[in-house]
């Protein structure tokens, strides 16, 4: 890994994290519902007086220790997402007026989700480890051996009620924010994937493990592991180099509406079955910022 990648692996992380932050404070003025763990992050910060950016911030902290008892070592991007969201969401709260009117809520929490979606490819871009809620559902996944989508609804579904009961803003922002966030970050995702280097016996590769801890992403979905990669938060699917390639080269997404002539596809499989796709191929900005060739 040269030090260039990994200067911009780490500039974009910390970029995504700091909107990310926004994000929420956007959503939070806007008034009209948050996610679950904001929710609960704000029925904690009306409960206990202490400021909403630094609740996230424990709660953060809070959900990391659970990693030790599930065997999980957390990721560089673990530790600054624990550490920067928090005061970067204070710091929009401080910077930003609550809103009261209908058409400024809508604006407010439309643009904090448009901003969330960015950020959200931001910071996986990079692959340095997830969030600690991310790496919680994955873990207990891995010991309990129940589906992903039953211990993550589990999860959040809890984090959801705590919040609600202790007074945090349920509504139909929540329900938003249930049903966009995954479809939005299906297309930020791909965007700003960057690709890495995959010779395992190379020293970057020791620090590329070290960088990205222990908590898989990808867990659930061993059968297709290296057909896709998925994100457990948002539930989305990020396509690979083979799954890009497998697939038809014509990506219907609004930022590929041509077939992509550097992705030569293999002789067709008749016995594999159609996996249809709106993804952008993944790599499809990085292949475009480090200026690699396209082969007709």
């Amino acid at each position: 890994m040269t030090a260039r990648l990994l200067t911009r692996r780490l500039i974009q992380l910390l970029i995504g994290l700091f909107l990310y932050g926004i994000a929420i404070a956007l959503m939070v003025r806007a008034g009209i519902g948050l996610s679950p763990w904001d929710v609960l992050s704000q029925g904690l910060s009306f409960k206990t007086g202490i400021a909403f950016g630094w609740v996230t911030n424990l709660v953060g902290l809070v959900v990391l220790a659970f990693w030790i008892p599930l065997r999980q070592r957390p990721g560089l991007g673990t530790i600054l997402n624990v550490l920067l969201i928090g005061p970067s969401a204070q710091l929009g709260l401080d910077l930003l007026p609550q809103q009261t009117e209908l058409w400024a809520q809508v604006l407010f929490f439309a643009g904090g989700l448009a901003l969330l979606a960015v950020a959200t490819g931001l910071y996986i871009g990079p692959r340095m480890g997830p969030g600690p809620r991310d790496g919680l559902m994955t873990g207990l996944h891995a010991r309990t051996g129940r589906p992903i989508w039953m211990v993550r609804t589990a999860i959040e579904v809890t984090a959801l009620i705590i919040g609600w009961v202790l007074g945090g803003n349920v509504g139909v922002g929540t329900l938003a924010f249930a049903l966009l966030v995954g479809p939005l970050c299906s297309i930020t995702l791909p965007f700003f994937a960057i690709r890495l280097p995959q010779d395992a016996a190379t020293p970057a590769a020791a620090l590329e493990r070290e960088l990205e801890g222990t908590a898989e992403q990808s867990a659930g979905l061993e059968d297709e592991r290296d057909a896709v990669r998925f994100d457990v938060r948002d539930g989305i699917l990020l396509e690979s180099d083979r799954a890009a390639r497998a697939r038809d080269a014509r990506a219907d997404s609004p930022f590929v509406r041509a077939p992509q002539p550097d992705r030569a596809a293999p002789a067709p499989n008749p016995a594999a079955p159609a996996r249809p796709s709106r993804l952008v191929a993944a790599h499809w900005l990085d292949d475009r910022l480090a200026r690699r060739p396209r082969h007709p």
